[in-house]
């Protein structure tokens, strides 16, 4: 198949990434990811980002900010507010041998081009043979008091749509090595990046520019022998909060980072409670028909013989997100609702 070049900009590397590193070398998740598509640009002339104001603006969060300076406003595009037209031009870029980004300015508004994600762009590999490199970055999750419309996580929708890879990383290493893997996946990706871990959390991140993170493998965060907590995104730091205060009260607690939703390592999970035999299911979708319910559904099934007490799922109720802070922390779980269903299910 023939295909078309994308020429970078002529501008200098001023606006690298990996110059928004703090003064220890610590990339926060934002600069993170910044930094996986920068390097895979520079890698692959086939990429190329897309979106609303990812330009001169940089994205509604700053993470494209310098990357039109540099690739030029070929490979930098801006489009219009319409989602199901950005998509359909991403998956027709990837059918002519292009490797696209395409970015939402939330995740919420991801539904505005569900049509297009679901049917097409899910189904295209499988209908015709065509590879369907394209990713789907977008914000996603609560916790910033962004009210209905801004705190979605609708992984488990894309988890629904056989034909996505599904990827919820919570660390900044994991976030990049990620990226760089979906965009060199032939599969179509969905990336869900939690705007309420962008700037708060920091590490020392690879500087390799082949660093990969393995798309479908899940990572033990904290080792523990009394409960395992299974969880991904932003939930994933309350657990290993809860975990520290529940091991001065002698409870170990194994946490476990799910990075992906599809594939699902269930080798990880069921590794872990036949280790511990309990096991709290955390997550930030809806409880009812969350990503958690399928996780759930795994352990009693085929861990059923390791399990020494019932199977527990934390998540919000399957209403709105709300804006006002105490109900939007009554909806989430919190720490300390971690911790006294931890308590709760090694006292069983």
């Amino acid at each position: 198949m023939a295909t078309r070049t994308l020429e970078a900009g002529a501008a200098g590397h001023g606006a690298e990434p990996r110059g928004k590193r703090d003064d220890d070398g610590q990339a926060t998740y934002l600069v993170a990811v910044a930094e996986g598509l920068w390097e895979e640009m520079e890698r692959d002339e086939r990429v190329f980002l897309l979106g609303e104001d990812i330009g001169v603006y940089g994205g509604a969060f700053k993470v494209t900010e310098g990357f039109i300076e540099r690739f030029g406003a070929e490979r930098v595009m801006d489009t219009p507010i319409v989602e199901e037209t950005i998509v359909g031009m991403a998956l027709g870029a990837a059918m002519e041998g292009f490797r696209p980004v395409a970015e939402f300015q939330y995740a919420d508004f991801m539904s505005s081009g569900f049509d297009e994600i679901t049917t097409a762009l899910a189904r295209y590999h499988y209908r015709s043979g065509v590879p369907a490199p394209v990713v789907l970055r977008a914000p996603s999750g609560g916790g910033v008091r962004a009210s209905s419309f801004h705190s979605f996580n609708p992984e488990p929708w894309f988890a629904h749509s056989p034909g996505l890879k599904v990827m919820c990383p919570a660390f900044p290493t994991d976030a990049k090595g990620l990226i760089k893997s979906a965009i060199r996946d032939d599969n179509p990706c969905v990336f869900l990046e939690h705007k309420w871990i962008y700037r708060r959390v920091k590490e020392k991140v690879p500087e390799d520019p082949d660093f990969l993170i393995p798309i479908g493998k899940a990572e033990v965060k904290r080792e523990g022998r009394d409960v395992t907590i299974v969880s991904y995104g932003m939930m994933v730091h309350h657990a290993l909060d809860a975990a520290e205060t529940l091991a001065q009260e002698g409870i170990d607690v194994e946490v476990i980072d799910l990075r992906s939703i599809v594939p699902l390592d269930t080798e990880a999970i069921l590794a872990s409670v036949a280790k511990t035999s309990r096991a709290v299911v955390l997550y930030e979708s809806h409880r009812f028909l969350g990503v958690g319910a399928e996780v759930a559904s795994v352990i009693a099934q085929e861990a059923f013989e390791s399990l020494d007490a019932p199977v527990v799922r934390l998540a919000p109720p399957n209403v709105p997100v709300p804006f006002s802070p105490a109900l939007e922390d009554a909806y989430l779980p919190q720490v300390t609702d971690i911790e006294d269903a931890v308590r709760k299910l090694s006292a069983w």
